[in-house]
């Protein structure tokens, strides 16, 4: 039920000031996270043992064919963007990605031995795309629907809806493939779970886009334009969208050395797509219960304390500590412990930190150019990093020690992107005082 504006603001566990006009938007808000990562996390550990089903050898191939991938998927994105209102074009997309599951879905239980590594690694692709779209259209909507000063209240409490959403995922995932509720599902079968929940996703996304007022047609000033070029345009001449672009490119290079380590360790330590499917799922899981945890008592505390500024170079600071770490110890328990800290750091702290960035900016740059830099430039630093192992191997470079060279100059960018939006953006209150 709506807030009376008479009612007194919701302190969320003592920690977060909601206030009355508040309430609804972000429960649906958080309801629409909620089942959009659940959606993703159910097919997530699918994804991974399907991508190294004949060799972790195989993963730069894919993570180029995903880059192919974005690059012609944005042009179409963009001209869908500036021909529909947020209203009619979000649920579209999202309608579009729930007709491919269920495409997948008789695919892989009708084709002769479900469709073969070339069908495993056509899904790997397709999710990769999946995820990168769906996830940066509901940030750009969400710098829309609240303020800088809203966003650094509520924007850990809107992921901490994502987060339940990941870890339901994930842990039906393993359940499910293993047995453990009493059904031993095949993994393809989580694909109709997975288009169910991004239904229910949509569903909430429409009833947050009527509580906002978002026109069903027409053009207000926070619609994109109508020229779908505009977001690159905007991208190659504004330097802070540039810096925004170059700090996601070094992390997600940095994050691909991790994520091939990954897939070697996980390769020989474990045996059978089930086997694979439930490590990198219970990796999945606790990631996920350490970002419930910094979300709910820690994120709101860490904006304030290190502001945007402070929270860019947190992760850089800890990558430059898991490579060491990885090259003594190429275990998995020591793999697990690394991703589940700094992934879970990044949901929690660096991401929100990172979609703060945008509030300022104007439609064009939250779902043109935002998504632009959310898929293809983030996928081209996974070109670039699953590709620099093999050529440092060919000179004989350790890939650790440029892996730290790299991560040094994620840190400078994260420095001088902090100090970019320090000159324009005023001092983030959380409201958690």
């Amino acid at each position: 039920m709506p807030a009376s504006p008479a009612s007194p603001p919701l302190r969320l566990l003592g920690l977060v000031t909601v206030r009355p006009p508040e309430r609804k938007a972000l429960l649906l808000a958080g309801g629409y996270f909620f089942f959009l990562l659940f959606s993703f996390y159910l097919l997530r550990p699918v994804r991974e043992a399907m991508g190294i089903a004949r060799g972790a050898d195989k993963l730069p191939w894919l993570m180029t064919g995903t880059m192919v991938a974005m690059f012609l998927a944005n042009p179409l994105h963009a001209a869908i963007v500036s021909r529909m209102p947020r209203r009619r074009f979000i649920p579209w997309i999202c309608h579009f990605f729930a007709g491919n599951l269920a495409v997948f879905y008789g695919l892989f239980h009708f084709l002769p031995g479900h469709g073969g590594a070339a069908l495993g690694y056509a899904f790997y692709v397709w999710l990769s795309v999946f995820n990168l779209f769906v996830v940066s259209v509901f940030w750009g909507l969400m710098a829309d629907a609240f303020d800088e000063e809203q966003a650094a209240r509520l924007f850990g409490i809107i992921s901490v809806g994502g987060t339940l959403g990941s870890m339901a995922g994930a842990a039906c995932t393993e359940w499910l493939t293993r047995g453990a509720m009493g059904l031993e599902l095949e993994p393809a079968s989580m694909l109709l779970v997975s288009l169910v929940s991004l239904e229910l996703a949509i569903a909430c996304m429409v009833k947050l886009a009527a509580s906002l007022g978002l026109p069903t047609r027409g053009r207000s000033p926070k619609e994109p334009g109508p020229r779908p070029h505009e977001g690159l345009k905007l991208l190659a001449s504004s330097r802070y969208l540039q810096l925004i672009a170059v700090y996601i490119v070094l992390f997600t290079v940095t994050s691909t050395f991790l994520y091939l380590i990954q897939g070697r360790i996980v390769e020989h330590t474990y045996q059978g797509a089930a086997e694979r499917t439930a490590a990198f799922a219970r990796i999945d899981f606790w990631v996920n219960v350490v970002t419930l945890v910094i979300q709910v008592f820690l994120t709101g505390h860490i904006l304030r304390g290190l502001r945007v500024a402070g929270v860019l170079v947190a992760i850089p600071l800890l990558t430059l500590l898991a490579f060491p770490v990885l090259a003594f110890w190429p275990v998995f328990p020591c793999l697990a412990a690394v991703m589940v800290l700094r992934r879970g750091l990044h949901y929690a702290v660096d991401r929100p930190a990172r979609e703060i960035l945008y509030i300022p900016l104007g439609p064009e740059e939250k779902y043109k150019a935002k998504p632009f830099v959310d898929t293809f430039v983030y996928r081209g630093g996974d070109f670039l990093g699953v590709w620099t192992p093999t050529l440092l191997s060919l000179v004989a470079v350790p890939t650790t020690l440029v892996a730290v060279v790299l991560t040094g100059a994620w840190t400078a960018v994260g420095i001088r992107l902090g100090r970019s939006r320090g000159a324009t953006a005023r001092p983030i209150d959380t409201g958690a005082s």
